[in-house]
């Protein structure tokens, strides 16, 4: 285990210093990233401005979830970007898996330290000032738990959408490619927790409850911190869910990872 995290520190500083030697276009596509947020949120803003208010939740409470999710998901997505399926089905088609497979060190330390995109720091910041804008608007009673708590649902979120990248690089063993549901679960399933998940139907409330568990990640830890009434009548640990979703998919995507690679055949590339 100390070997595989000194592996990983050492493919990290590699990372970091070639990404850096560039600094311009590194400084750039940070800020088309973090821009792309920006535009992203102030659509959101139009709307309130129009409507006042989306099923009972002000602008200030949506862009608490739309701050949340957006910081962990570019934490994910700059931490585990070596299992993004599309780079990853890419690496499998052209045979350069298999090298990482011929070395005698963790194939999962390797997969994950063959990329780190630093340039999602844009979209991180970004994240961390809707964030704080939220907090600005929404008068929270801050408690011990609750400051001890906000880390633990944005580690939860970084576990549940990894483990779902991981999980679309495994089906890149046996498909190559990578498959469209899996941006949909990913990319998809961040943009619907940003919002309160009580103005979905309730096939997609199901989904999102019994087949994917996101509405623990974000809306019920929401509530709790917004003091909010609870409108789908769950039990009251519901918003003590979310490490559990966390850590359920990303054990299960660990669990299928270790089954693909016993399984994995190469492509012949």
């Amino acid at each position: 285990m100390r070997h595989s995290f000194e592996l990983y520190h050492r493919l990290l500083s590699v990372q970091l210093r070639s990404q850096l030697q560039y600094r311009f276009s590194f400084l750039l596509e940070m800020f088309s990233t973090a821009f792309v947020v920006l535009l992203e949120f102030a659509s959101i803003a139009l709307v309130f401005e129009r409507f006042g208010h989306i099923k009972g939740w002000s602008l200030g409470e949506v862009a608490f979830l739309y701050g949340l999710v957006e910081t962990a998901f570019g934490l994910m997505d700059m931490v585990f970007s070596g299992f993004d399926p599309q780079r990853f089905g890419q690496s499998v088609r052209r045979g350069t898996f298999d090298q990482l497979l011929l070395r005698p060190i963790n194939i999962t330390a390797q997969v994950m330290g063959s990329d780190f995109a630093l340039r999602r720091l844009g979209k991180i910041a970004l994240g961390i000032g809707i964030l704080a804008y939220a907090l600005a608007l929404n008068p929270i009673t801050w408690t011990l738990g609750k400051i001890l708590y906000l880390p633990v649902v944005v580690a939860s979120n970084i576990l549940f959408f990894g483990g779902l990248f991981v999980v679309g690089a495994t089906i890149t063993f046996w498909t190559v490619e990578s498959i469209e549901v899996i941006n949909i679960l990913t990319y998809g399933g961040s943009f619907v927790i940003s919002y309160p998940m009580h103005i979905y139907q309730q096939w997609m409330r199901h989904f999102f409850t019994y087949l994917v568990p996101a509405i623990f990640l974000t809306y019920f830890p929401a509530l709790y911190f917004l003091d909010k009434p609870d409108p789908l009548h769950f039990p009251a640990y519901a918003p003590f869910l979310s490490p559990a979703a966390g850590l359920l998919v990303w054990a299960a995507s660990m669990a299928f990872w270790h089954f693909g690679l016993k399984h994995y055949q190469s492509t012949g590339t």
